[in-house]
C-alpha cells in the first residue's frame, strides 16, 4: 500500500450512463488495497431522493463501494445532488459520511475537503435554495412525499437547473475568490481540494496555499492523488482499464 489518498467527485452515477459505471467499478478494483483512503466529495449519483429509493442499480454501486472499503476506508461528502443520501446508505456501501466541510493534517498539508457548490456565492439563486434544502425541516418534508412525487420533482429539478445554467455565466457557477480565500482563513488550511464546478486544475494561490478541484466524470474519469510527493490530477478513460 501507498502513503496516500485518492479524491473524486461529481461521477452523476445513474443507470442511463452504464460506461461511467464501468468505469467507476474498475477503478475501485484497480486501486483496492494500494491507497490509505478514498473521498468522494459529492455527486456520486445524478440524483438521490432517499435511502429508500432502491433499485438493483443502487445495490450495485453500494455492493461496489462496500467491497473496496472492506481494505480501504471510505469517506463520503454530500453533493448538490445527492444531499439526501443517508445513514442508511452509507452503512450498505461501508461510507463514512462527512460534514459538508471536513479538517484535517496530513501528507504534510491542512487540508480542508468539501463538495464546493457553497463556494459559489456568486450564484445568488442558487444559493438561496441550497440554505433552505440543507435544513431538517426542508429535508424531511420531501422524504415524506411518496417515491413517484419524489421522482417527479427531482427530474423537475434538473430540468430547470439545466435552463437556468444556460442564463449563467460561467463566472457566476464558478468560485468566488473572496469567498475561497474566507473560508481557507477561518479553517486555517493551507489546501482546499473540492469538486462541483467541474473545472479540474490545481490552483497555487498566495502565501503558498493551493485550491485542487476535482473533475467531473461525464466523457472521462478525473482523480486527485494526495500524498507526501505529489498533488496530481490524472484522468481515467471509458474504454481503457487504467488503475491509479
Amino acid at each position: 500500500m501507498t502513503n496516500s489518498s485518492l479524491i473524486i467527485a461529481d461521477l452523476h452515477l445513474s443507470p442511463e450512463r452504464p460506461d461511467i459505471t464501468s468505469c467507476f467499478c474498475e477503478f475501485l478494483v484497480d486501486s483496492k488495497n494500494k491507497h490509505d483512503s478514498l473521498y468522494i466529495l459529492g455527486d456520486l449519483f445524478e440524483a438521490w431522493i432517499g435511502d429508500d429509493d432502491i433499485s438493483p442499480f443502487t445495490n450495485t454501486i453500494a455492493n461496489v463501494i462496500a467491497e473496496f472499503a472492506e481494505s480501504t476506508p471510505v469517506y463520503f461528502i454530500h453533493g448538490n445532488r445527492d444531499f439526501l443520501l443517508g445513514k442508511r446508505f452509507a452503512k450498505k456501501a461501508k461510507m463514512t459520511l462527512l460534514p459538508q466541510q471536513h479538517r484535517i493534517t496530513g501528507y504534510g498539508y491542512n487540508i480542508l475537503f468539501m463538495h464546493g457548490d457553497q463556494l459559489c456565492t456568486d450564484d445568488i439563486s442558487y444559493q438561496k435554495f441550497r440554505r433552505k434544502s440543507r435544513t431538517w425541516w426542508w429535508k424531511f418534508l420531501i422524504q415524506c412525499l411518496p417515491l413517484k412525487q419524489r421522482r417527479l420533482k427531482a427530474e423537475n429539478y434538473r430540468k430547470i437547473s439545466v435552463a437556468q445554467q444556460k442564463h449563467k455565466s460561467s463566472d457566476i457557477m464558478d468560485v468566488n475568490p473572496t469567498t475561497v480565500d474566507a473560508v481557507m482563513a477561518s479553517e486555517n488550511v493551507d489546501l482546499l481540494i473540492h469538486g462541483h464546478t467541474h473545472r479540474p486544475e490545481i490552483h497555487s494561490l498566495p502565501n503558498n496555499k493551493i485550491r485542487a478541484v476535482v473533475g467531473d466524470w461525464y466523457t472521462q474519469g478525473s482523480v486527485l492523488t494526495l500524498s507526501h510527493q505529489q498533488l496530481a490530477l490524472s484522468c481515467i478513460s471509458f474504454n481503457a482499464k487504467n488503475g491509479i
